[in-house]
């Protein structure tokens, strides 16, 4: 059977964020047009690989083991459509949350000459990327499970504990702490019910068990944008779990943000790369990265008076990132 190229990349587009309206603005064309070229490469396959309703899109057991084979496929294709090359790195973002971001804007600050090539994806899709050379660097969140699943072949090394911290609806008066337990708590992720769940959906059940808080979860917008029209049209009374990142920038158009008093959630980034040693352009790119989270101090944290640094039991946060051996270029 001879494929489409462009419709097993349309296909692993949708399967990266289980959302046709993301891939498709990932892929700069229409939603209606990639779902017409899904259905094209489902009807050339002869099963379907995708199931989706009104609000989820999940893999078949068919779509599944179709985009193991699409992902060889592709890098393949490319690798024989063009040779390696020293001057380029490939890394991901999660969403609009910066801590990829600043690493980026920092090394091409200082590495004017290297071509970043940029995408967006979740966590468990970076690492599926990166041990498919399809990224040379991973910015993700580490868990106990890709560890066992995925035991050889990258390394990784802790990046940032970015705090989590409470926002307030518009109203709400402004102060410097407030309970976990005060409001109820809404929470952007994916539950495990939804078809989604994910790296992050993981930590925030973590969190659930651990302070004995019943969240509402309202789904992935994906961008900041919907989040905060969804913040702005708060009912009095609800409070917001965000990222730091986010909560900065909710604090700039004046809704309140508050330090919580428990503890101290706080979300593991780290770096991550292909064993063995990387390109001269990856070893750059994570030498820059190590020392933006150093001069960011971004492996320290403040806390509430009498509150605590909280990470879900297990997290694979085993070597200070002072004592981090940067990988030697080849």
């Amino acid at each position: 059977m001879d494929f489409d190229l462009r419709l097993v990349r349309y296909f692993v587009a949708v399967a990266d964020e289980l959302h046709f309206g993301r891939a498709a603005a990932n892929l700069y064309i229409s939603q209606p047009a990639l779902s017409k070229q899904i259905r094209k490469l489902e009807e050339q396959v002869g099963t379907p690989l995708l199931v989706r309703d009104t609000r989820h899109v999940t893999l078949t057991a068919r779509g599944q083991r179709f985009l193991d084979d699409a992902r060889q496929l592709l890098a393949i294709a490319a690798s024989m459509a063009q040779p390696p090359r020293g001057d380029v790195v490939r890394i991901a973002h999660i969403f609009e949350l910066d801590t990829s971001r600043l690493v980026a804007d920092e090394f091409l600050r200082a590495h004017p000459d290297v071509e970043v090539l940029e995408h967006t994806m979740d966590s468990i899709s970076q690492l599926e990327a990166l041990l498919a050379n399809r990224l040379d660097v991973a910015i993700l969140r580490v868990t106990p499970h890709m560890l066992a699943q995925h035991p050889t072949g990258w390394r990784h090394q802790p990046l940032r504990l970015e705090p989590l911290v409470l926002v307030g609806a518009p109203g709400d008066v402004p102060r410097h702490t407030a309970s976990m337990h005060e409001r109820p708590l809404h929470v952007f992720g994916d539950p495990p019910e939804s078809g989604q769940y994910n790296a992050h959906g993981q930590y925030l059940t973590a969190f659930e068990e651990h302070f004995g808080i019943t969240m509402r979860w309202l789904g992935t917008p994906g961008a900041f944008s919907h989040c905060l029209v969804h913040v702005s049209r708060a009912t009095p009374g609800a409070r917001y779990l965000e990222f730091r990142s986010y909560a900065d920038r909710y604090a700039g158009i004046g809704l309140p943000v508050y330090q919580p008093q428990e503890a101290q959630p706080v979300y593991p980034w780290s770096l991550a790369w292909r064993d063995p040693d990387p390109s001269p352009a990856t070893h750059a790119l994570l030498s820059s990265a190590l020392d933006t989270s150093r001069s960011n101090h971004w492996l320290t944290q403040d806390t509430a008076p009498g509150a605590h640094i909280w990470l879900p039991t297990g997290e694979p946060l085993d070597a200070p990132l002072k004592d981090a051996p940067v990988p030697a270029t080849n």
